[in-house]
């Protein structure tokens, strides 16, 4: 199994009442009346809370006389853990390999592996890969003058095949990565909102920046080379959900986002989206979700890396001890947003 996470009894009997797949090996849960444990997901009927126990570890279970269960087979879930780590191997190696054959490769069924793979990175392998590569893809742009060798550098057959790769994930043109989003029109709007001023700024594939307290100046620093227009009928409807998402967020809008990571990030900004208006998580429960339980301080600066506030909910992630932990635009919004949720809720 994978190391162990500190185990909140309250928090880890809610997963086994959710069946989370997410935290299937992270820890078991043991029913002191048939003597068996079992793994977060397990599809049996769940026994009474006074009756479950919850171990770091199936080993730590095995000891204390638990035996494993045959319905959801706890004791499997190593035997998927060395399959991911070797298929991470294998794409790291940089040679393009598709589901069947990396499925193959460590001995599963290729949907059963994809469904596999999914649950314990929180991207499917061909995402994966195609987020490898593109992070080569960056490195190779900050090292090269000329975008054509740093996508050959990045491993792409050529320039078209890096087009079609990164469209949609890195929002701007390759050139644009590289020189301070040259090549792109980002459009701005400043708006008063509860929480107080705030900008929201996009591109023609969705928003690119949503924060508080700035304003155009901000994006002449983070694009100099890029077109900066105010506003527009291009714009207004994209303003008006984001108004709506700070006012409301317990049902905020589904809007278009235009944001780029790491493979990490990504999995972590998915998994904020995943948190229920009014919940929160700790860090270190963002870790273990993603898979990387060891990954505390990972998953906060992936946290602190999110350039949409309230669209991608950073907020509704708190410190192991309850406090609120840090915010961007100031722990008294933080707290507002949660308690605007808890109300709504």
């Amino acid at each position: 199994m994978s190391e162990a996470m500190a185990i909140d009894p309250d928090f880890a009997w809610r997963t086994f009442l959710a069946r989370d797949r997410a935290y299937d090996g992270k820890f078991v849960g043991a029913v002191k009346t048939t003597g068996i444990y079992c793994k977060p997901s397990c599809p049996v009927r769940h026994p009474k809370r006074e009756n479950v126990c919850f171990y770091a570890t199936a080993g730590e279970a095995r000891a204390a006389g638990y035996r494993a269960c045959l319905r959801c087979r706890p004791d499997d879930i190593a035997r998927d853990e060395v399959a991911v780590v070797s298929a991470l191997k294998l794409l790291a190696a940089e040679q393009p390999m598709g589901l069947e054959q990396l499925a193959a490769a460590v001995g599963y069924a290729p949907h059963h592996f994809h469904r596999l793979f999914k649950r314990a990175t929180g991207v499917t392998p061909a995402e994966y890969a195609r987020g490898l590569r593109a992070g080569r893809a960056e490195e190779a742009l900050a090292a090269n003058d000329r975008v054509t060798d740093a996508i050959y550098d990045a491993g792409y057959s050529g320039p078209s095949r890096f087009y079609a790769a990164t469209k949609g994930r890195l929002g701007m043109t390759p050139s644009a990565w590289k020189n301070g989003g040259a090549g792109a029109v980002i459009r701005w709007a400043v708006v008063e909102t509860s929480l107080g001023s705030m900008l929201v700024a996009a591109t023609n594939k969705g928003i690119c920046r949503l924060s508080f307290d700035e304003d155009e100046a901000e994006l002449q620093k983070r694009f100099p080379a890029a077109i900066i227009e105010q506003g527009g009928d291009a714009l207004a409807e994209l303003v008006i959900g984001a108004v709506a998402a700070v006012e409301n967020p317990a049902n905020m809008p589904e809007l278009p986002l235009d944001i780029a990571g790491t493979v990490f990030q990504q999995a972590v900004w998915k998994e904020l989206q995943r948190i229920p208006p009014g919940e929160t998580r700790t860090y270190a429960e963002i870790a273990a979700a993603v898979g990387k339980p060891k990954a505390v301080r990972a998953a906060g600066s992936a946290n602190g890396a999110n350039n949409v506030a309230v669209l991608i909910p950073c907020h509704r992630v708190i410190r192991t001890d309850g406090t609120l932990g840090g915010y961007a635009y100031g722990l008294e919004r933080k707290e507002k947003l949660l308690q605007a949720e808890r109300n709504a809720g």
